[in-house]
Protein backbone atom coordinates (compact mmCIF):
# COMPACT_ATOMS: atom_id res chain seq x y z
CA UNK A 1 0.00 0.00 0.00
CA UNK A 2 1.02 3.40 -0.90
CA UNK A 3 -0.65 6.45 0.66
CA UNK A 4 -1.06 9.76 -0.68
CA UNK A 5 -2.99 12.36 1.49
CA UNK A 6 -6.04 11.01 2.01
CA UNK A 7 -6.17 8.32 -0.42
CA UNK A 8 -4.83 4.58 0.06
CA UNK A 9 -3.78 2.29 -2.87
CA UNK A 10 -4.95 -1.02 -2.29
CA UNK A 11 -5.66 -4.64 -4.21
CA UNK A 12 -9.29 -5.62 -5.45
CA UNK A 13 -10.48 -8.96 -5.91
CA UNK A 14 -11.12 -9.90 -9.57
CA UNK A 15 -15.04 -10.00 -8.92
CA UNK A 16 -16.03 -6.52 -6.91
CA UNK A 17 -16.07 -4.78 -10.52
CA UNK A 18 -18.21 -7.06 -11.73
CA UNK A 19 -20.42 -6.87 -8.97
CA UNK A 20 -20.70 -3.27 -8.96
CA UNK A 21 -21.59 -3.43 -12.23
CA UNK A 22 -24.53 -5.84 -11.43
CA UNK A 23 -26.08 -3.53 -8.58
CA UNK A 24 -25.53 -0.52 -11.16
CA UNK A 25 -27.65 -2.58 -13.95
CA UNK A 26 -30.42 -3.72 -11.83
CA UNK A 27 -31.15 -0.56 -9.91
CA UNK A 28 -31.02 1.40 -13.49
CA UNK A 29 -33.80 -1.07 -14.84
CA UNK A 30 -35.98 -0.75 -11.30
CA UNK A 31 -35.70 3.10 -11.27
CA UNK A 32 -36.62 2.88 -15.41
CA UNK A 33 -39.70 0.42 -14.93
CA UNK A 34 -40.71 2.39 -11.48
CA UNK A 35 -40.98 5.76 -13.66
CA UNK A 36 -42.68 3.95 -16.54
CA UNK A 37 -45.67 2.89 -13.32
CA UNK A 38 -45.88 5.91 -12.03
CA UNK A 39 -46.20 7.41 -15.67
CA UNK A 40 -49.21 5.01 -15.94
CA UNK A 41 -50.51 6.10 -12.38
CA UNK A 42 -50.27 9.77 -12.95
CA UNK A 43 -51.49 9.93 -16.69
CA UNK A 44 -54.38 7.02 -16.85
CA UNK A 45 -57.70 8.12 -15.19
CA UNK A 46 -58.32 4.70 -14.39
CA UNK A 47 -55.26 4.61 -11.84
CA UNK A 48 -56.79 7.45 -10.39
CA UNK A 49 -57.73 5.60 -7.27
CA UNK A 50 -56.73 5.52 -3.52
CA UNK A 51 -55.45 1.80 -4.06
CA UNK A 52 -53.26 3.30 -7.09
CA UNK A 53 -51.86 5.93 -5.09
CA UNK A 54 -51.03 3.62 -2.62
CA UNK A 55 -48.77 1.56 -5.00
CA UNK A 56 -47.56 4.71 -6.60
CA UNK A 57 -45.77 5.40 -3.22
CA UNK A 58 -44.18 1.98 -3.54
CA UNK A 59 -42.61 2.74 -6.83
CA UNK A 60 -41.71 6.62 -5.26
CA UNK A 61 -40.06 4.23 -2.74
CA UNK A 62 -38.35 2.06 -4.82
CA UNK A 63 -36.82 4.95 -7.49
CA UNK A 64 -35.69 6.33 -4.24
CA UNK A 65 -34.12 3.46 -2.58
CA UNK A 66 -32.31 1.96 -5.80
CA UNK A 67 -30.83 5.90 -6.43
CA UNK A 68 -29.30 5.43 -3.43
CA UNK A 69 -27.84 1.83 -3.95
CA UNK A 70 -26.82 3.34 -7.49
CA UNK A 71 -25.18 6.45 -5.69
CA UNK A 72 -23.00 4.51 -3.30
CA UNK A 73 -22.07 1.59 -6.03
CA UNK A 74 -21.12 4.23 -8.43
CA UNK A 75 -18.51 5.78 -5.66
CA UNK A 76 -17.40 2.04 -4.94
CA UNK A 77 -16.88 1.13 -8.88
CA UNK A 78 -15.03 4.00 -8.58
CA UNK A 79 -12.82 3.32 -5.98
CA UNK A 80 -12.24 -0.04 -7.01
CA UNK A 81 -11.34 0.72 -10.55
CA UNK A 82 -8.78 3.54 -9.44
CA UNK A 83 -7.72 0.69 -6.76
CA UNK A 84 -7.85 3.43 -3.77
CA UNK A 85 -9.65 3.80 -0.74
CA UNK A 86 -11.02 6.98 0.47
CA UNK A 87 -13.81 8.41 2.50
CA UNK A 88 -15.75 11.56 1.27
CA UNK A 89 -18.44 13.30 3.35
CA UNK A 90 -21.84 12.59 1.21
CA UNK A 91 -21.02 8.70 2.26
CA UNK A 92 -22.49 9.03 5.73
CA UNK A 93 -25.57 11.10 4.18
CA UNK A 94 -26.10 8.00 1.26
CA UNK A 95 -25.63 5.28 4.55
CA UNK A 96 -28.50 7.36 6.34
CA UNK A 97 -30.78 7.67 3.07
CA UNK A 98 -30.47 3.94 2.40
CA UNK A 99 -32.18 3.16 5.66
CA UNK A 100 -34.42 5.18 5.63
CA UNK A 101 -36.07 4.67 1.93
CA UNK A 102 -35.66 1.22 3.06
CA UNK A 103 -37.82 1.77 5.89
CA UNK A 104 -40.27 3.90 3.53
CA UNK A 105 -40.52 0.69 1.20
CA UNK A 106 -41.22 -1.69 3.66
CA UNK A 107 -44.02 0.81 5.39
CA UNK A 108 -45.56 1.43 2.10
CA UNK A 109 -46.64 -1.92 1.78
CA UNK A 110 -48.37 -1.80 5.56
CA UNK A 111 -50.07 1.06 4.45
CA UNK A 112 -51.23 -1.08 1.39
CA UNK A 113 -52.56 -3.31 3.77
CA UNK A 114 -54.20 -1.54 6.42
CA UNK A 115 -56.49 0.03 3.60
CA UNK A 116 -57.37 -3.27 2.44
CA UNK A 117 -58.18 -4.23 6.09
CA UNK A 118 -60.02 -1.10 6.79
CA UNK A 119 -61.94 -1.41 3.52
CA UNK A 120 -63.33 -5.22 4.86
CA UNK A 121 -63.46 -4.24 8.18
CA UNK A 122 -64.78 -0.86 8.66
CA UNK A 123 -66.32 -0.14 5.41
CA UNK A 124 -68.32 2.54 7.27
CA UNK A 125 -65.36 4.47 8.29
CA UNK A 126 -65.41 6.11 4.40
CA UNK A 127 -62.91 9.01 5.83
CA UNK A 128 -60.14 6.89 6.76
CA UNK A 129 -60.52 5.36 3.22
CA UNK A 130 -60.56 8.86 1.26
CA UNK A 131 -57.36 10.13 -0.58
CA UNK A 132 -56.52 13.18 2.31
CA UNK A 133 -56.26 10.34 4.73
CA UNK A 134 -54.09 7.94 2.93
CA UNK A 135 -52.08 11.01 2.06
CA UNK A 136 -51.36 11.80 5.85
CA UNK A 137 -50.51 8.70 6.30
CA UNK A 138 -47.93 8.23 3.51
CA UNK A 139 -46.70 11.81 4.74
CA UNK A 140 -46.10 10.34 8.25
CA UNK A 141 -44.15 6.83 7.11
CA UNK A 142 -42.08 9.36 4.97
CA UNK A 143 -40.86 11.53 8.13
CA UNK A 144 -40.75 9.20 10.56
CA UNK A 145 -38.40 7.07 8.58
CA UNK A 146 -36.13 9.90 8.78
CA UNK A 147 -36.64 10.99 12.15
CA UNK A 148 -36.27 7.46 13.47
CA UNK A 149 -32.66 7.39 12.00
CA UNK A 150 -31.20 10.96 13.74
CA UNK A 151 -29.82 9.20 16.60
CA UNK A 152 -27.34 7.40 14.41
CA UNK A 153 -25.59 10.33 13.18
CA UNK A 154 -25.28 11.88 16.42
CA UNK A 155 -23.70 8.89 18.02
CA UNK A 156 -21.70 8.03 14.93
CA UNK A 157 -23.49 4.83 14.20
CA UNK A 158 -23.31 5.10 10.55
CA UNK A 159 -19.56 4.96 9.47
CA UNK A 160 -17.16 4.07 6.41
CA UNK A 161 -16.39 0.25 6.16
CA UNK A 162 -13.28 0.14 4.45
CA UNK A 163 -13.45 -3.30 2.63
CA UNK A 164 -17.02 -2.71 1.34
CA UNK A 165 -16.44 0.74 0.60
CA UNK A 166 -19.65 2.76 1.84
CA UNK A 167 -21.16 3.56 4.97
CA UNK A 168 -23.46 1.56 7.05
CA UNK A 169 -24.07 0.69 10.50
CA UNK A 170 -20.71 -1.70 10.98
CA UNK A 171 -22.69 -5.15 11.58
CA UNK A 172 -22.01 -5.84 15.35
CA UNK A 173 -23.68 -6.74 18.51
CA UNK A 174 -24.43 -3.23 18.82
CA UNK A 175 -27.87 -1.62 19.85
CA UNK A 176 -27.77 0.59 17.06
CA UNK A 177 -28.62 -2.45 14.61
CA UNK A 178 -31.27 -4.23 16.77
CA UNK A 179 -32.58 -0.56 16.75
CA UNK A 180 -32.59 -0.32 12.73
CA UNK A 181 -33.65 -3.57 12.65
CA UNK A 182 -36.35 -3.15 14.64
CA UNK A 183 -38.11 -0.35 13.32
CA UNK A 184 -36.72 -0.77 9.28
CA UNK A 185 -38.00 -4.84 9.21
CA UNK A 186 -39.52 -6.38 12.34
CA UNK A 187 -42.28 -3.41 12.90
CA UNK A 188 -43.65 -3.49 9.56
CA UNK A 189 -43.12 -7.00 8.75
CA UNK A 190 -45.03 -8.41 12.07
CA UNK A 191 -47.90 -5.79 11.15
CA UNK A 192 -48.40 -6.77 7.43
CA UNK A 193 -48.73 -10.60 8.87
CA UNK A 194 -50.84 -9.74 12.08
CA UNK A 195 -53.23 -7.65 9.67
CA UNK A 196 -53.14 -10.92 7.16
CA UNK A 197 -54.14 -13.36 10.02
CA UNK A 198 -57.00 -10.68 11.54
CA UNK A 199 -58.35 -10.33 7.81
CA UNK A 200 -58.13 -14.34 7.30
CA UNK A 201 -59.82 -14.79 10.28
CA UNK A 202 -62.44 -12.19 9.94
CA UNK A 203 -63.13 -13.25 6.21
CA UNK A 204 -63.68 -16.91 7.73
CA UNK A 205 -66.42 -15.34 10.44
CA UNK A 206 -68.33 -13.96 7.53
CA UNK A 207 -68.35 -16.83 5.50
CA UNK A 208 -69.65 -19.27 8.69
CA UNK A 209 -72.49 -16.29 9.22
CA UNK A 210 -75.42 -14.59 6.51
CA UNK A 211 -73.67 -12.00 4.35
CA UNK A 212 -74.59 -10.90 0.73
CA UNK A 213 -73.00 -12.40 -1.69
CA UNK A 214 -71.08 -8.89 -2.57
CA UNK A 215 -70.19 -8.23 0.54
CA UNK A 216 -68.29 -11.75 1.04
CA UNK A 217 -66.55 -11.32 -2.54
CA UNK A 218 -65.26 -7.80 -1.90
CA UNK A 219 -63.48 -9.30 1.44
CA UNK A 220 -62.35 -11.87 -0.47
CA UNK A 221 -60.82 -10.02 -3.07
CA UNK A 222 -59.31 -7.63 -0.53
CA UNK A 223 -57.76 -10.62 1.65
CA UNK A 224 -56.01 -12.08 -1.94
CA UNK A 225 -54.53 -8.50 -2.79
CA UNK A 226 -52.81 -8.98 1.22
CA UNK A 227 -51.91 -11.75 0.42
CA UNK A 228 -50.04 -10.66 -2.59
CA UNK A 229 -48.13 -7.98 -0.07
CA UNK A 230 -47.31 -10.71 1.94
CA UNK A 231 -45.72 -12.31 -1.07
CA UNK A 232 -43.82 -9.09 -2.08
CA UNK A 233 -42.78 -9.49 1.66
CA UNK A 234 -41.69 -13.33 1.63
CA UNK A 235 -39.57 -12.09 -1.49
CA UNK A 236 -37.71 -9.16 0.19
CA UNK A 237 -36.91 -11.55 2.94
CA UNK A 238 -35.84 -14.16 0.55
CA UNK A 239 -33.72 -12.43 -0.94
CA UNK A 240 -32.45 -10.17 1.51
CA UNK A 241 -31.63 -13.45 3.44
CA UNK A 242 -27.46 -13.11 3.18
CA UNK A 243 -27.83 -9.92 5.03
CA UNK A 244 -29.63 -11.53 7.79
CA UNK A 245 -27.22 -14.17 8.38
CA UNK A 246 -24.35 -11.54 8.11
CA UNK A 247 -26.04 -9.99 10.75
CA UNK A 248 -26.19 -13.00 12.81
CA UNK A 249 -22.51 -13.97 11.65
CA UNK A 250 -21.12 -10.72 12.75
CA UNK A 251 -22.48 -11.27 16.16
CA UNK A 252 -19.36 -14.21 16.41
CA UNK A 253 -17.21 -12.30 14.64
CA UNK A 254 -16.67 -14.53 11.55
CA UNK A 255 -19.15 -12.26 8.85
CA UNK A 256 -16.90 -12.26 5.39
CA UNK A 257 -14.59 -9.75 4.55
CA UNK A 258 -17.34 -7.95 2.15
CA UNK A 259 -20.29 -8.72 3.25
CA UNK A 260 -21.89 -5.83 2.22
CA UNK A 261 -21.14 -6.01 -1.16
CA UNK A 262 -22.39 -9.74 -1.04
CA UNK A 263 -25.75 -8.61 0.39
CA UNK A 264 -25.94 -5.69 -2.07
CA UNK A 265 -26.22 -8.15 -4.77
CA UNK A 266 -29.37 -9.73 -3.57
CA UNK A 267 -30.85 -6.56 -2.56
CA UNK A 268 -30.14 -4.86 -6.38
CA UNK A 269 -31.72 -7.99 -7.48
CA UNK A 270 -35.13 -8.04 -5.16
CA UNK A 271 -35.91 -5.25 -6.59
CA UNK A 272 -36.47 -6.77 -10.21
CA UNK A 273 -38.33 -9.18 -8.65
CA UNK A 274 -39.96 -6.99 -6.57
CA UNK A 275 -41.15 -5.00 -10.10
CA UNK A 276 -42.39 -8.06 -11.84
CA UNK A 277 -44.44 -9.40 -8.79
CA UNK A 278 -46.04 -5.46 -7.80
CA UNK A 279 -46.71 -5.69 -11.71
CA UNK A 280 -48.31 -8.92 -11.94
CA UNK A 281 -50.40 -8.22 -8.74
CA UNK A 282 -51.81 -4.98 -9.59
CA UNK A 283 -53.93 -5.31 -12.28
CA UNK A 284 -55.39 -1.76 -12.90
CA UNK A 285 -51.38 -1.60 -13.99
CA UNK A 286 -51.91 -4.37 -16.37
CA UNK A 287 -54.78 -3.17 -17.87
CA UNK A 288 -52.96 -0.02 -18.30
CA UNK A 289 -50.21 -1.41 -20.03
CA UNK A 290 -52.49 -3.70 -22.17
CA UNK A 291 -53.84 -0.71 -23.62
CA UNK A 292 -50.81 1.54 -24.34
CA UNK A 293 -49.91 -1.72 -26.47
CA UNK A 294 -53.22 -2.40 -28.13
CA UNK A 295 -52.90 1.42 -29.07
CA UNK A 296 -49.54 1.03 -30.19
CA UNK A 297 -50.20 -2.13 -32.35
CA UNK A 298 -53.16 -0.14 -33.85
CA UNK A 299 -50.74 2.57 -35.01
CA UNK A 300 -48.37 0.29 -36.38
CA UNK A 301 -51.02 -1.50 -38.38
CA UNK A 302 -52.50 1.10 -41.14
CA UNK A 303 -49.18 2.22 -41.43
CA UNK A 304 -47.96 -1.02 -42.57
CA UNK A 305 -50.70 -1.18 -45.05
Amino acid sequence: MSNDSNLTRINIEFWLIPADIIIISCCVLAILVFVFFLCIIILDRTCHTVPMMLVANTCLAGISFASDIISMALFTLEKDFKRIQYYNSSCIFLGYFGYAVTSIQYYSYVLQAIYRYIVVVYPTRLFWQTANFQARLICFTWIFAFLYLIPLLFTGGIVYTVDNQICQLPLKLHYSVFYVVFWAFLVPNSMITLVYFKLVRYVREMSNHVTSVNTLSRAERELKMVRRLVTLILILVVLGLPYVIFIFMSFFDSAPKYHFRIAYIFISVSLVFVIITLFQFTEPLKASFMKILNIGSNAVRPMLT
